[in-house]
């Protein structure tokens, strides 16, 4: 269906020439097929999927979609008809003032008929679970359910290849996994898919991947060959499924395990024999360490952040009024690292943006080292200096070049020139941008995960006592993910920083926070910390949510009457619970014969 031949494309640079984005591509998509395209941020996905419906024109080399080459304008109407595109910023395709008028417009510019319009939006809706928002402000929902939108205009349009560029990335588990069942579905109907995604998890359910590094093809063949191979995926910044990865530590342990298990089902048969059985062990019994039902916890007034009774509605008094926030109480104390979880659309970024200042409460207070930020006398740049937030979107919080928007909130402190520089270097850096490699670009230049990290370095320059992070993982590479873990770490354990993160990722909560809080429909429905929480995975599936992929290992292998614990949060745990397991029985061996000895 697309042939793609000797492509190259580069963007304008800064003084020292343009940049290389696309460097020699040739890739064949066929009808039919599902296609997952990898690679770390900046190795030129995003430029490859534009080229596909002829929103960029090759430089060299060409683009041909049903025989019908890009570069013609007569032509691009049929490929566009053809060859739907999610982008990976939502609101980048978001025109209208209604949800449903949105997904209507591409219909409505086909020349449908009325009736048919209408019946294209609700059933596109109603895929993405987005039927009952139709009449609200798209420009008024969360990132998550700006992402189905777009997914449901693309859908409205029935092309005959859809391309996703990084359209799971704002959505929680439920959201994703919804996603991936339509895609199949789709597929399965005949249509083409090419999925962009850093979710290694999502790439092997593809039948095919393509992995681009430096803007150029690394590897294009079956998932297994690329994702089982960690040497390969480090090569390219990338890094295993967190089960592949499993199974591979156990076979350098275990010479008789297999390295080449991707998902859960095949993990749990691979162990299934190896591990024993007891028979006085019950897998109904609840954990020991469970989340209460009813949490209902005793405020510390003397934390550094405390909220009380926080409500806030959006444009309240207007038939489009939507609470976000009802009866909000949350401390968070000095030093304390804070995941704040929940359902796309289920408050998350109003609390931070709160915590923030940016948002002042319809009801109730937000109380900062016992002072209330929204009183009339509270300092509002001292507010600042002690506070900074990283947005979901941070191409929001960026407009110049790379170095001069890190500089940006130092020099407003004013401070001198050398000490400028000096924080702009060291915050570029802990980001992973390498300051001189970056500090001229152009923000808007660079892919979605680098401008995440110019957005970060931003706020690690002016050095804030307490963080903010809205989904700081959405849209980084694996690798990035990891440096951007370490760095958190580094922050909190080693400098005191306190942090607040709101995420869907389950993976990140299990390695860096402290206390988790559960948001859903604007309340807080669970606390407690992340052994508690991931260990009842029943009430996280009832949120939308789900423990990390070794957490439901050990779920699955205790249903079975495996006697492993409920609250494994890592990969290092989870290698040293199972070794213990299938050691333990070989110990009760050896002690019998040397008792009858």
């Amino acid at each position: 269906m697309i042939e793609i031949r000797d492509l190259y494309y580069a963007y304008p640079g800064d003084g020292s020439g343009p940049v290389e984005a696309l460097r020699g591509v040739s890739l064949t998509l066929r009808r039919g097929e599902f296609v997952a395209l990898v690679g770390a941020n900046g190795s030129g996905k995003t430029t490859l999927a534009r080229h596909l419906n002829g929103l960029l024109s090759p430089a060299r080399g060409e683009v041909r979609v049903d025989g019908l080459d890009t570069r013609c304008r007569e032509s691009l109407p049929h490929i566009r008809a053809a060859v739907a595109m999610v982008f990976q910023r939502p609101e980048d395709q978001i025109v209208a003032t209604t949800v449903a008028d949105d997904v209507a417009f591409g219909p409505r510019n086909l020349g449908l008929p009325a009736d048919e319009v209408e019946a294209r939006v609700r059933q596109a809706l109603e895929t993405v679970g987005m039927w009952q928002h139709r009449h609200r402000s798209p420009h008024l929902l969360s990132a998550g359910q700006q992402q189905r939108v777009a997914i449901a205009g693309a859908l409205a349009m029935r092309p005959r290849c859809l391309v996703l560029d990084e359209a799971t990335a704002m959505l929680d588990p439920a959201g994703r996994r919804g996603v991936m069942a339509l895609l199949k579905r789709l597929h399965s109907e005949g249509m083409t898919i090419l999925l962009i995604t850093h979710e290694m998890e999502e790439a092997a359910q593809a039948e095919r991947v393509i992995a681009l590094a430096e803007g150029e093809v690394a590897f294009d063949g079956p998932p297994r060959e690329l994702l089982t191979d960690p040497a390969r995926l480090r090569r390219i910044r990338l890094a295993p499924p967190l089960l592949a990865d499993l199974a591979a530590r156990l076979a350098r342990r275990w010479p008789d395990f297999p390295r080449d298990l991707l998902t859960l089902d095949e993990l749990v048969d691979a162990l299934q024999p190896l591990l024993p059985r007891p028979p006085a062990f019950s897998p109904s019994c609840p954990p020991a360490s469970s989340l209460p039902r009813f949490p209902n916890p005793t405020l510390d007034t003397s934390s550094l952040l405390h909220v009380r009774h926080l409500s806030h509605t959006y444009l309240p008094g207007t038939p489009f009024a939507t609470s976000a926030l009802e009866g909000v109480d949350l401390e968070v104390r000095d030093g304390e690292v804070v995941a704040i979880l929940g359902p796309t659309g289920s408050g998350k970024s109003t609390l931070l943006e709160h915590l923030a200042g940016l948002l002042r409460p319809t009801e109730g207070k937000v109380l900062l080292s016992g002072r209330d930020i929204y009183d009339r006398h509270t300092d509002r740049r001292a507010l600042r200096q002690q506070v900074g937030m990283l947005f979901q979107r941070p191409e929001e919080q960026l407009f110049e070049n790379v170095g001069d928007d890190v500089a940006f909130g130092p020099r407003r402190l004013g401070l001198g020139p050398e000490m400028v520089r000096e924080r702009v270097r060291w915050a570029m850096e802990a980001a992973g941008l390498p300051f001189a490699e970056y500090k001229d670009r152009f923000t808007q230049g660079l892919s979605g995960g680098e401008q995440r990290r110019v957005a970060l370095a931003g706020v690690l320059a002016l050095r804030p006592r307490v963080l903010l992070l809205d989904e700081p993982t959405a849209g980084m590479d694996p690798q990035a993910c990891q440096d951007l873990t370490g760095l958190l770490r580094r922050l909190n354990r080693e400098e005191g920083r306190t942090l607040v993160v709101a995420t869907h990722s389950m993976d990140l909560v299990a390695a860096v926070a402290d206390r988790v809080v559960v948001l859903n429909d604007g309340r807080i429905v669970g606390r407690g910390t992340p052994r508690q929480l991931f260990a009842d995975p029943e009430r996280l599936r009832g949120w939308g949510l789900e423990p990390p992929a070794v957490s439901q290992l050990m779920h699955r292998l205790r249903a079975m009457g495996i006697p492993a614990p409920a609250d494994v949060l890592t990969v290092e745990e989870a290698v040293a619970v199972l070794e213990d397991l299938r050691e333990k029985p070989q110990r009760h061996r050896e002690r019998r014969v040397s008792q009858r000895k």
